[in-house]
């Protein structure tokens, strides 16, 4: 007799879910001719470009195992013959760039109007510019925050790329498990933050800006001092512009209900509202001068992020 067949576990909606296969697609849509900008190391004592600096005179100082992208003419074959394994050279005057994001995890992110929610399209975001900072040479971490708290070490090549992407799938997946997510205020992220990031060149902060606090601001400044920081802000439509007339049906806890939004007076309020988070980021970025991009949930995120990658945000009104 013939076993009826296991009912195999449904796939995760990739518009609601962050899922590994669309991390990994992005890797795909990176071009080719892209060059981004090298990274600054900013700290109290030194303001010049970071980078892997090589050339006779240097001093070595040490090997470490071998990492995509590196050098094939600074591999020790001493240590590499010793150990088994393929090791470069580092030397005195070699620093590494760092490429870290700081991710937004609140429950307020697993939302969306538009194609999909804002959690998988800051996911999307994230992994672009991971992609992007692999290609330039650059070891990339990241730390969550909001409802997961956690970190991954900068580590170098694909294998840190792959790395991050299994993370946020798995911290995603996290959120969505729990039926009273934490919540975060981003300076309290920021000062978890601080030491995970220190030797970070570029900082970029992928947010809808519900978690700001009055306290956010000295934390993005000294954050600024040290790394140069991007803002990415991802807003669902009604973030951004007021809805239509009409009535729109809605659930909360469970619940359904009619959200009347016929009257002008009523749409605006709600728009405002429902839009501070972006407001007050945005309004942050501009007075600390930080570049800056906002997109929706419906949009491309590449443009963005290469505008982001390569200085060229909006800093200003």
């Amino acid at each position: 007799m013939n076993r009826p067949a296991a009912s195999a576990t449904p796939a995760p909606d990739p518009n609601i879910a962050v899922t590994l296969d669309e991390l990994l697609a992005q890797r795909l849509r990176v071009p080719a001719s892209v060059r981004t900008a090298p990274s600054l190391a900013r700290a109290p004592m030194a303001g010049a470009h970071a980078g892997r600096t090589r050339g006779r005179g240097m001093d070595y100082v040490e090997s470490r195992a071998y990492e995509p992208g590196d050098d094939m003419r600074q591999i020790d074959w001493r240590v590499t013959a010793r150990t088994g394994r393929m090791h470069t050279k580092l030397f005195q005057e070699e620093r590494e760039r760092i490429f870290m994001v700081l991710g937004d995890t609140h429950a307020s992110l697993q939302f969306g109007t538009r194609v999909r929610f804002k959690s998988v399209q800051a996911a999307r975001a994230q992994a672009l510019a991971t992609w992007l900072a692999v290609r330039a040479g650059e070891r990339v971490g990241a730390v969550a925050f909001g409802a997961v708290q956690h970190a991954m070490k900068p580590r170098g090549g694909q294998r840190g790329a792959l790395a991050l992407a299994g993370a946020w799938v798995d911290w995603d997946r996290q959120v969505r498990a729990q039926s009273a997510p934490a919540r975060e205020p981003l300076s309290a992220a920021l000062a978890r933050a601080a030491t995970l990031m220190r030797g970070a060149g570029q900082v970029l902060l992928v947010t809808d800006g519900q978690c700001v606090d009055d306290d956010a601001r000295a934390h993005l400044l000294q954050l600024r001092r040290r790394a140069d920081v991007s803002v990415l802000i991802v807003a669902d439509a009604l973030e951004l512009a007021a809805p239509p007339a009409g009535r729109y049906p809605v659930e909360v806890g469970g619940l359904r209900r009619l959200l009347d939004l016929r009257g002008a007076a009523q749409r605006q309020h709600f728009h405002e509202q429902l839009g501070q988070g972006v407001a007050h980021i945005t309004a942050l970025c501009r007075a600390l001068g930080l570049r800056h991009r906002i997109i929706d949930t419906a949009v491309d995120p590449l443009d963005a992020v290469l505008a982001l990658r390569s200085g060229r945000g909006e800093v200003a009104a």
